[in-house]
């Protein structure tokens, strides 16, 4: 009984003995991800100095160094254009740890050429490695504000860099800083193209409720400027914004005032389509305020008139669709079918064979709903006519003539 217990006991020992030493050397995982190959110390045969150096090069260093730089740039897209992407990035990586001994300027704008090239190979963890070390560049910079002012010449191209490897909410950041000091400076220039570049940086990743303020902002400047060329192509930014966002009312003062612009500019070819989207926006805000309605069969109507008399058939097809679809919404069928007759022709000047057969069905529909039977066949015959050439929906009217005939 005693052997068994001190054998039981010893194996107990044993196992965790096991259990401890299976723990100890247990593999430590890997690291998630590789060191960031741009903030690697080891010393380079090019180098002017120790990386910690942080005294600034002389001018004969320098002089010496950049054409060392610039021939490594070579080399790295010449291994890149022979397929050797691996060892051109390798390259790159160790040109730009040498740019750092150029200055903040001088790397970032490595940076950037470098970042760009990365984002069109797809190569991703590259991106990532430039992307670190400029939000190093900029914690370094942000952390002398107290002490110096912004260096513009910094901030913007690093803006830029960060453009170029797609950060764009960092690259935003950089650029509120530019705005910041060009407000200061009242550089009215500097001001209208920084807030170009923040609001596109918007649009980019689709943040329509910040854009809208950047380009609200345009457009005031624009007109107190009067800058006409650039009003209008602010009011179809905030009409597109608007439109994005549902702000019915907002879009429809912009496209309003485009509108106006357009016909006291007697350049009549746009009014159709801006006729459409102020009588859609119309149609929207009737929903709270049914009297609007109004405003919106009248801009449709304006629309399909234009575009007639430009002989633009397809807008003005378009236009009448639209028409016809809120006439029946108000149960205003005489009104529906005199318009769908109208778009029957207009399909026709258009050669929209497709749309003069759906008018066709659209009238039969209008005339069953009057139990006009006589009147819903023939139309559904002239759009069997029409399907046949076009060889679509021919049981679909074969099927609604059967049935009239059928009832008759």
């Amino acid at each position: 009984m005693l052997r068994r217990l001190i054998a039981i006991a010893t194996a107990t020992i044993l196992f965790s003995s096991s259990l401890t030493l299976a723990q100890t050397n247990k593999p430590k995982p890997p690291d998630k991800f590789p060191p960031n190959p741009l903030e690697i110390t080891t010393p380079d045969p090019l180098s002017p100095r120790s990386p910690n150096d942080k005294q600034p090069l002389t001018l004969q260093e320098q002089q010496k160094l950049e054409p060392a730089l610039d021939a490594l740039n070579q080399e790295a897209a010449a291994k890149l254009q022979a397929g050797e992407q691996v060892a051109a990035f390798e390259i790159w990586n160790r040109e730009l740890r040498l740019r750092r001994f150029l200055g903040s300027l001088g790397e970032v704008q490595a940076l950037s050429r470098v970042g760009a090239i990365a984002w069109q190979q797809n190569d991703g963890q590259e991106v990532q490695y430039i992307t670190e070390r400029l939000q190093t560049i900029q914690k370094q910079a942000q952390s002398q504000k107290k002490t110096v002012p912004i260096d513009l010449e910094l901030w913007r191209p690093l803006g830029e860099a960060y453009k170029n490897v797609r950060s764009s909410k960092l690259a935003i950041e950089a650029y509120n800083q530019v705005l910041l000091v060009v407000r200061e400076q009242k550089q009215q220039t500097a001001v209208v193209e920084t807030l170009k570049t923040i609001g596109e940086l918007h649009l980019s990743w689709f943040d329509y409720r910040k854009a809208a303020p950047i380009y609200e902002e345009l457009l005031s400047l624009a007109t107190s400027f009067g800058d006409g060329v650039n009003e209008v192509t602010y009011l179809q930014r905030l009409a597109y914004i608007y439109e994005q966002t549902n702000q019915s009312q907002q879009s429809l003062n912009v496209l309003s005032t485009l509108a106006e612009i357009y016909i006291n500019a007697n350049d009549l070819t746009k009014i159709p389509e801006l006729k459409l989207a102020i009588a859609s926006d119309y149609e929207s805000l009737a929903k709270k305020d049914p009297n609007l309605l109004l405003e919106a069969f009248k801009n449709y109507q304006e629309a399909y008139t234009t575009a007639w008399q430009l002989k633009e058939f397809v807008p003005a097809g378009e236009a009448l669709q639209k028409l016809i679809a809120l006439y029946r919404s108000q149960g205003q069928t005489d009104e529906a079918l005199q318009a769908s007759q109208i778009l029957v022709q207009t399909q026709g000047q258009a050669a929209n064979f497709y749309g003069m057969m759906e008018a066709y069905d659209q009238i039969g529909q209008l005339y069953l709903e009057r139990k006009e039977f006589p009147q819903a066949l023939t139309a559904f015959q002239k759009g069997l006519q029409l399907a046949q050439q076009l060889k679509h929906q021919e049981a679909y009217f074969t099927g609604q003539i059967e049935k009239l005939s059928k009832a008759n």
